[in-house]
């Protein structure tokens, strides 16, 4: 490999710049095109520091607290994650009640423009009406996402994930994001989209655990609260986006156990007891406060009956029977292949939008396209599939008429005119003959299929709702045959195959099993079913990880961030430190001068370096030796700490200037520090002035041997949270240096009992 196909950071593997992936010779084919992007890991990401820096600043801080003084700041936690509860309820009320107001409006009016035209014979009318409040109130979400804020596309778990997991995700916490996040939901389900606002719920409490937590905004520079500053890390900054998390899905589904088992099993790269008390308080909090708006809202104040934004219902006088549980079983396995197909559907169409859909005039047309034919496939399914049944008592209050006679509802119509949260809750609870055979199949094909084109859609969007919704239609019709082949038995209950079909369907799409068991028993109110959704969820993420991954794993590998699993793979156990490890790397000595520091943090994008002793580094000798050592290692210290020592001028003629900074000089610039070029220092000071890097370089910084091998290395990063990992012979030279994109570039891909080891290029910017 010539030195032009390396990048200063990664000199021993192949890389190539993003553009360069999209232009191989003409003679390619589109696939082979296709194969090489895949093989990318980006370059966009960077990791988050989960590790405590504990330089002699930190040392001399953290001997100066007092008893007080910790306990002060405890408090402060439960404060600021109190907090996140009450926002977070707050917010999902807001958007609660807005869907609600705007949903209904548009059915009315649409309801309206059918009855009147029935008899006029003016059919076309209803449907331009449903087409243009669709198309109006879609493209405003997409005009918003695409081209101020497109990190607040869907549902924004798969974000939230990563950040958790340690990858700094590009604007994913910012309170623009949580703006274009709330409003561009509101109008994306109220035009009729096959989503849910359930998702982004999580990713709203996130930004707002961020937000808080800081006590500042980078929007508005001037509103500083001082109380917090001290959270103002990388590492506290984490526990309090998993708080919001799992606020989020507390609010979203009254779920506050639920919601504490999503942060932990979705990617909590850290957690411990006294994290997990904080973490249910804020969810608890949550499910409160917007128990008590709901109530409100309904009419009936402090009737705390309204945990969350969805209830399944009450299924208090269903049961099962053993013998019902391999029917649950073949349930799960539908559930796996049907998430499976699911996910590898929009796998291509994902793959379709990065290469041809990537302007955003073209996000925006194609979401304009889908409102539209999402209103125009519910027209034409309500105009030719109008199954016409007699009303009775059970359904008259739930029913709507359209095209039927006197006496008679049009289950179609009955489905399609409310939101998909009461459409969900239909499936699960109406009676018998609510809703027909065809009326089923065509409502489970369409929404699947709808679903499937709309998630990936510059839009808010989430995807607990259309899994429901597609589970609960075919699980309700598998109702409907059971009730055919034994038609005198009692306990063929519709409800029950309908939310045995919805878990099925949601767990094969996402594989989720311990959290999303809890959030549905929680959003149910009974535990009776506990174990047959157990069963059905591990079922269908066994058969659906014999083809694919679970959805949100699929976007974020698709898009190339640099995310660790819980565990190596087993196939990767033979690799050394040597050969995972960056090489050469860039050091500093003890005392270094102004001019090499700008000069390497001008010329170089790494984000940690060694500091060593006894490196004398040659700038006339180019040549790449595998065996080249860089000094006795000492310590490492960030891009960020020798942004603030050089913007500080924290140097001089025998660079001691150790006591003009203190920790809280380094949390003021936190998270954006200034870009390098933007620091400026005078000649003189460049050739005679150094710093002393000792005092600021975290001394007990994790360093392994050459010889380590992969697993050890990986758990080290995953378990503690690392960003950086330096490499030291057996003499305690620095060798090397492993981060984060070092360990993801290895990828293992599985397809049914087949296993094969890809290392994956890196991009450059």
């Amino acid at each position: 490999m010539n030195s032009s196909e390396r990048t200063p950071l990664i000199n021993r593997r192949p890389s190539i710049p993003v553009n360069q992936s999209m232009e191989e010779e003409e003679s390619d084919s589109e696939e082979n095109k296709a194969n090489v992007s895949e093989k990318i890991l980006s370059g966009d990401y960077e990791s988050l520091d989960y590790d405590v820096c504990e330089n002699d600043l930190y040392q001399l801080e953290e001997r100066k607290k007092s008893v007080k003084e910790i306990m002060i700041i405890e408090m402060l936690r439960w404060l600021v994650m109190f907090f996140v509860g009450l926002l977070t309820g707050l917010v999902a009320s807001l958007i609660d009640f807005c869907v609600i107001q705007s949903t209904d409006l548009k059915f009315s009016i649409i309801k309206k423009y059918v009855d009147k035209c029935v008899d006029n014979k003016c059919m076309e009318v209803p449907l331009l009406v449903w087409v243009g409040i669709n198309g109006g109130l879609v493209i405003v979400a997409s005009i918003l996402t695409a081209c101020f804020e497109p990190v607040a596309a869907g549902s924004g778990i798969p974000q939230i994930k990563c950040y958790l997991n340690g990858v700094k995700v590009p604007h994913v916490v910012r309170l623009k994001t949580i703006v274009v996040k709330v409003i561009g939901v509101i109008f994306s389900v109220a035009g009729g989209l096959i989503i849910g606002k359930e998702g982004p719920m999580i990713h709203s409490g996130a930004v707002i655990a961020a937000g808080i937590s800081q006590g500042r905004s980078d929007t508005f520079r001037k509103f500083d609260l001082r109380i917090f500053e001290f959270f103002r890390s990388d590492t506290e900054k984490r526990d309090f986006v998993a708080g919001g998390a799992a606020a989020g899905v507390s609010a979203a589904f009254g779920a506050p156990v639920g919601g504490v088992l999503f942060s932990l099993e979705e990617g909590a790269s850290f957690w411990n007891q006294a994290l997990a008390w904080r973490i249910f308080f804020a969810s608890m909090v949550s499910t409160f406060t917007l128990n008590v708006i709901q109530s409100y809202i309904k009419g009936i104040p402090w009737d705390l009956s309204y945990p969350g934004l969805f209830n399944f219902g009450s299924f208090d006088t269903t049961s099962y029977s053993a013998f019902e549980i391999p029917i649950f079983i073949l349930m799960g396995v539908l559930g796996g292949l049907f998430g499976a197909l699911f996910n590898q559907l929009n796998y291509i169409l994902t793959k379709f939008r990065r290469r041809y859909i990537n302007k955003s005039r073209d996000r925006v047309l194609e979401a304009m396209i889908v409102a539209i034919i999402t209103a125009t496939v519910g027209y034409i399914s309500l105009y030719f599939n109008n199954s016409c049944s007699p009303m009775v008592q059970d359904t008259k209050d739930n029913t709507v008429q359209v095209y039927c006679n006197d006496g008679q509802y049009s289950s179609t119509a009955t489905i399609l005119f409310q939101s998909p949260e009461d459409s969900v809750k239909s499936l699960f609870h109406e009676s018998k003959g609510m809703y027909s055979p065809s009326t089923l199949v065509v409502y489970c094909l369409c929404v699947f299929i709808l679903a499937c084109w709309t998630y990936g859609l510059y839009v808010p969007s989430g995807l607990f709702i259309p899994g429901l919704l597609v589970g609960a239609a075919w699980g309700r019709f598998v109702g409907l045959c059971l009730n055919y082949i034994f038609p005198d038995v009692g306990w063929v209950d519709f409800g029950k195959y309908s939310l045995i079909g919805a878990a099925a369907q949601l767990g094969g799409i996402v594989r989720m099993t311990i959290s999303l068991t809890v959030i549905i028993m929680e959003a149910t109110g009974n535990i009776t079913f506990g174990l047959p959704i157990m069963i059905v969820l591990i079922v269908a993420k066994w058969v659906g990880d014999i083809f694919n991954e679970g959805i949100y794993d699929m976007h974020i590998h698709i898009q190339g961030v640099p995310i660790l699993g819980w565990e190596p793979s087993s196939v990767l156990t033979n690799l050394s430190a040597k050969e995972v490890m960056s090489h050469p790397v860039s050091v500093f000595n003890m005392r270094e001068s102004v001019g090499r520091v700008m000069e390497v943090l001008k010329t170089e994008t790494h984000n940690g370096f060694p500091v060593v002793e006894d490196y004398i580094p040659n700038p006339l000798d180019s040549s790449i030796n595998e065996e080249m050592s860089f000094g006795t290692y000492r310590g490492l210290i960030l891009r960020s700490q020798l942004i603030v020592l050089l913007k500080q001028r924290v140097f001089g003629d025998n660079g001691d200037q150790f006591y003009n900074l203190s920790t809280k000089d380094f949390r003021d610039a936190y998270p954006k520090f200034t870009p390098i070029r933007q620091i400026h220092v005078s000649q003189y000071e460049r050739d005679n002035c150094e710093i002393n890097l000792e005092p600021y370089m975290n001394p007990a910084a994790y360093c392994v041997t050459d010889n380590a091998l992969f697993p050890r290395i990986f758990k080290l990063f995953r378990a503690l949270g690392l960003r950086h990992l330096v490499v030291v012979d057996k003499h305690h030279q620095v060798v090397g240096m492993v981060t984060r994109k070092d360990l993801a570039r290895y990828k293992v891909t599985r397809k049914f009992w087949k296993a094969r080891i890809d290392e994956l290029l890196m991009s450059t910017r």
